[in-house]
């Protein structure tokens, strides 16, 4: 099977799926983005990698700003990094390196979008691409992500789950969790306080008409 273009979704919400259902579905069928100083930051980090030009360090090529899709998962996106490191039958080895505001989460959110950026580059290079990187800002330091076999599953259900809750229409109800402050959308999904059985563009609608 293969998804057409209408309908790709983007490889971050893979990341946000796995942090939280309702957060995908807020983001990316409902369209509410709310900007706080710690998704500021994270947009400032990736501007900053993508306006830097390619290079080549020790025979390591530097590409930043990547395209990237999957016709197989109907994925799309944009890597922040990709190491192209030579091979010595004068191939490249890509090696996709993804940058975070924060720390190494708990949960494996961040290394499901980093795996889909490898089965993207797999698909569009037919090469394999087995590690990758996760550099977080607050540590400065680098994360390596190996691509196992229980990865990959992992992050190929991600994907096909991602498509049936976009393509369901329906938000998940709202269930508070310690991690719901960690959320930027904390103030619109309003997980404490909000009806189970409204959806927030209908809280909205009736907050707008007030």
């Amino acid at each position: 099977m293969t998804y057409s273009e209408d309908d790709f979704v983007m490889i971050s919400a893979l990341q946000h799926y796995v942090f939280c259902e309702r957060q995908c579905a807020l983001i990316h069928l409902e369209q509410v983005w709310l900007e706080s100083g710690l998704t500021a930051e994270g947009r400032i980090l990736h501007e900053r990698v993508h306006e830097q030009e390619g290079e080549t360090r020790a025979g390591v090529r530097i590409e930043r700003a990547l395209p990237l899709r999957s016709l197989r998962l109907g994925l799309v996106g944009v890597a922040d990094v990709i190491e192209f490191h030579p091979l010595t039958d004068g191939g490249w080895l890509p090696f996709p390196v993804e940058y975070k505001r924060g720390k190494p989460k708990p949960d494996y959110c961040d290394a499901v979008q980093l795996c889909a950026q490898a089965m993207c580059l797999e698909e569009m290079m037919n090469v394999g691409v087995p590690r990758g990187a996760l550099f977080y800002g607050k540590i400065r330091r680098r994360h390596d992500v190996v691509f196992n076999e229980a990865l990959r599953e992992e992050t190929e259900g991600t994907a096909k789950r991602v498509h049936e809750l976009i393509a369901s229409g329906v938000t998940p109800r709202a269930s508070y969790e310690k991690k719901c402050k960690q959320c930027s959308l904390l103030s619109v999904c309003l997980p404490k306080s909000l009806g189970r059985n409204r959806d927030i563009s209908r809280y909205l609608t009736g907050a707008i008409d007030q």
